[in-house]
């Protein structure tokens, strides 16, 4: 049973921003995605992860019962703590690497908009482009088959969002400003990290507190240098995948 998942795995870095306990219930929760532990089997013990992990008993218990919220294990008192479904393969979103890629899933799309936080600026690095002179800030949830896979918290210069308010109303920002006529884009660079959901994020996109993410952070410049759009949006990483050509 538990046995076959005894396999080594990489220490977890004690240094790193992600909280250990989410790097512990990473761990547990790949294990269940490889088949390394089926439905039905018992998971190690809390001895045996504390030892493995080299972590307090407090930690495991905390990546436990993250994994039992995503309902992936259940604990019994005094038989142990079981799979009770598999990890669903379903990483059908894949993000883009090239411009045109980033565009077409999303041109048609109606996002769901939320309340979003007047007067807000986007964070503009020195490598990112000149800050316009002022942003609109928009908030939405984006819909697969009625359930939500992004939330996407987009800041468009407020010079832009004049030209076309009701399609920025209406439609994905990003398309809008693509098809913009007159507008010349120079520059557009996506960046995707790995995160965990804050309570914001999980609510939502339906996924359980410290559930794993991919945020993904575009940010479009005009001609003249202007960052004219910033776009974070963040995905259940359960969703996602990334796939680069590295030879054509």
């Amino acid at each position: 049973m538990a046995n076959r998942a005894r396999m080594p795995l990489p220490r977890h870095d004690a240094g790193s921003r992600v909280p250990r306990y989410l790097q512990v219930a990473s761990a547990l929760r790949r294990r269940i995605r490889d088949g390394r532990w089926a439905v039905g089997d018992r998971i190690a013990t809390l001895e045996a992860l504390e030892r493995e992990f080299s972590v307090a008993r407090v930690t495991v218990r905390q990546a436990i019962e993250l994994l039992q919220s995503e309902g992936l294990l259940k604990s019994h008192q005094g038989r142990g703590t079981f799979v009770t479904k598999s990890v669903a393969h379903d990483r059908w979103l894949q993000l883009a690497t090239d411009w045109q890629s980033l565009i077409a899933p999303v041109r048609d799309h109606v996002p769901q908009l939320l309340p979003a936080d007047a007067g807000t600026d986007p964070h503009i690095a020195a490598d990112d482009g000149i800050a316009a002179p002022a942003y609109v800030a928009i908030r939405s949830i984006q819909k697969r088959d009625g359930k939500p896979y992004a939330l996407a918290r987009v800041h468009v210069a407020r010079h832009i969002h004049v030209r076309a308010p009701r399609a920025f109303a209406t439609r994905v920002a990003l398309a809008v400003v693509s098809e913009m006529k007159g507008l010349a884009i120079a520059r557009a660079h996506q960046t995707v990290v790995v995160g965990a959901a804050d309570l914001d994020t999980a609510q939502h996109l339906g996924i359980a507190l410290n559930a794993p993410t991919a945020e993904a952070r575009c940010v479009v410049t005009d001609k003249d240098g202007v960052v004219i759009y910033v776009g974070e949006i963040t995905y259940p990483g359960d969703y996602v995948k990334l796939n680069i050509e590295l030879i054509p």
